[in-house]
């Protein structure tokens, strides 16, 4: 493939990327969102993203397209969210009105918070050959939730689950990091959470997207109908996220350069790890990039 070829995408993470300048973010690039989170959820979720995922979710949804605004809104051939990212992707191509959006992450965080305190769970990384990771989460009853990549899966399931996989992970030749969420998210656990969240989308307006953005449980670009863009979204809440083989599509497709819209870096990391003729870097809302 010769360098002229080559495409771009941009990327949109989900929880556990916040970081401690989000708020500042958003008041500088999207004020109009800053007040609008403020004011829906009647506290500051920025400060307090790392008390769970009824704040995490929105203040990351919101900082997320603040960094793609103050880069100058680049669009380029594909997009792709992670888990929550599929939002603010959807939100960057046109398909979906960034304060509907923003109404969206509050509800799904909320939704989500509110099933994982009524079913006590959690979620794991095994860190390492990626078919050992599997066997680790088939032998302790746990659900693959994320597959991040050639050496990251995410299990989650019940608390004691969790336990047995630390300890079948070390047996493994693993390494295994148990994550601060309460809740096993992308399982089943979440089916509590998915109809009312189809409620939630069918109040919200989407349109076909401007540019293809990738569904990262689908591992392929949502369909330009609203309806079928709803239902993928709500079906996420109980699925995996597959994102390794979502970076593998995008890479098929002749994408060599992979842009992170953050905060934070976590899937710049990702697709480091998982390619070796790629470039791979993060959104700086300090300058205009074209992408």
């Amino acid at each position: 493939m010769s360098e002229s070829t080559y495409s771009a995408a941009l990327l949109f993470p989900g929880q556990g990327s916040q970081t401690s300048d989000m708020r500042e973010l958003v008041e500088r690039h999207e004020p109009e969102l800053a007040r609008l989170v403020l004011d829906e959820l009647g506290t500051d979720p920025f400060a307090r993203a790392d008390e769970g995922t009824r704040f995490a979710q929105p203040a990351i949804y919101c900082a997320s397209i603040a960094s793609w605004s103050g880069a100058g809104r680049p669009l380029p051939p594909y997009l792709a969210g992670h888990s929550l990212g599929e939002l603010s992707a959807l939100a960057a191509a046109g398909a979906l009105d960034p304060a509907d959006g923003v109404r969206l992450a509050i509800t799904r965080g909320r939704l989500m918070g509110d099933v994982a305190g009524r079913t006590p769970g959690g979620m794991i990384a095994l860190l390492g050959d990626g078919h050992e990771a599997r066997a680790v989460a088939g032998a302790t009853g746990l659900e693959i939730a994320n597959d991040n990549g050639p050496t990251q899966v995410v299990a989650a399931g019940p608390l004691a689950a969790l336990d047995a996989a630390a300890v079948e992970a070390k047996a493994r030749k693993l390494r295994s990091i148990r994550l601060p969420i309460k809740g096993a998210f992308h399982t089943r656990a979440m089916e509590a959470a998915a109809e009312p969240f189809r409620a939630a989308l069918a109040e919200a307006t989407f349109a076909a997207p401007r540019t293809p953005v990738f569904s990262s449980t689908e591992a392929s670009p949502f369909a330009a109908d609203p309806e079928t863009i709803r239902d993928r979204l709500a079906a996420a809440l109980t699925h995996p996220v597959r994102w390794r083989e979502t970076l593998l599509e995008l890479h098929r497709l002749g994408v060599r350069r992979f842009v992170e819209a953050g905060p934070g870096k976590a899937l710049t990391g990702m697709v480091r790890r998982s390619f070796d003729d790629v470039e791979a870097v993060v959104l700086d809302p300090r300058e205009t990039v074209h992408v």
